[in-house]
């Protein structure tokens, strides 16, 4: 049965979702990750799959691949820059963001960014365009600054993302973490999220919860993973049970399903 619990995005009421979050909660085992792995085997697939709750939330449908934009750049570079902040308190928010932009286009010039990534993209963009990427990165990274002080306890910005690799299946799993909160070894993770919820956000949440399960050293679930839409002042969130656990490794097997569908489709 789901956990899936919806509230107004308010700071009492996030405070609550975190303060009620039960300490108990499920965690799981070599057999766990044994048959997820069966499972994902069954799925031939060629190339290698990456899966995540944006995935799990677009049914498995190809939305034409990644692509780097000051939009799908803001995250990486905003929270990168919030921990920067919590080191450097001197600095302002916009001086962090560009620290870390800067620190992108140095590794880009050095020679040091594989063709690809954030750094590789930034390097050959206008001067224009990289002030649309700093102002949405700024825009992000405020956000989620002032969800975290509006917290009640004591919190950190996430320092990467979950990865999990399965066993022989030629899959990787992704996991969003943006903040973490641990209150008596029982963790809360917040991610904030853009727009509006809508009906598979619970699915998304429920597969984020399962990959940040596998990707712990003890496959010990987080008490509570909670989703934050600001601009729809909305806040989703599902617990570490093994129910959600569950429900959440199902949808991602569904996803990998119908992925290998359309590739065998498109093939025929």
């Amino acid at each position: 049965m789901t956990t899936l619990l919806h509230r107004r995005h308010t700071a009492p009421g996030l405070n609550e979702l975190i303060e009620s979050a039960p300490r108990e909660r499920a965690s799981l085992c070599d057999d766990h990750r044994r048959s997820l792995a069966a499972r994902f085997r069954a799925i031939a697939s060629v190339d290698h799959r990456r899966l995540d709750a944006w995935m799990v939330e677009q049914a498995g449908k190809s939305g034409g691949g990644f692509r780097w934009s000051p939009s799908t750049a803001r995250r990486t570079l905003g929270n990168a820059a919030l921990r920067r902040l919590t080191h450097e308190t001197n600095l302002s928010m916009i001086e962090a963001v560009n620290d870390e932009l800067m620190d992108q286009l140095l590794r880009a010039a050095a020679g040091h960014a594989r063709r690809g990534t954030l750094a590789w993209w930034l390097a050959g963009i206008s001067h224009a365009e990289l002030g649309l990427v700093s102002a949405e990165a700024v825009n992000w990274a405020t956000q989620l600054v002032e969800i975290a002080r509006s917290l009640d306890f004591e919190w950190k910005v996430s320092s990467s993302d979950a990865y999990y690799d399965v066993a022989r299946a030629r899959t990787t799993l992704r996991g969003r973490r943006d903040l973490e909160i641990v209150r008596d070894d029982a963790r809360v993770i917040v991610r904030l999220r853009s727009g509006s919820p809508g009906k598979s956000a619970g699915p998304g949440l429920r597969s984020d919860l399962t990959i940040e399960t596998l990707a712990h050293p003890d496959g010990l679930a987080p008490a509570r993973m909670i989703g934050i839409w600001p601009e729809a002042g909305v806040c989703l969130s599902v617990d570490g049970t093994m129910d959600d656990l569950r429900s959440g490794a199902r949808d991602l097997v569904r996803t990998a399903v119908v992925q290998q569908r359309a590739k065998t489709s498109i093939a025929a």
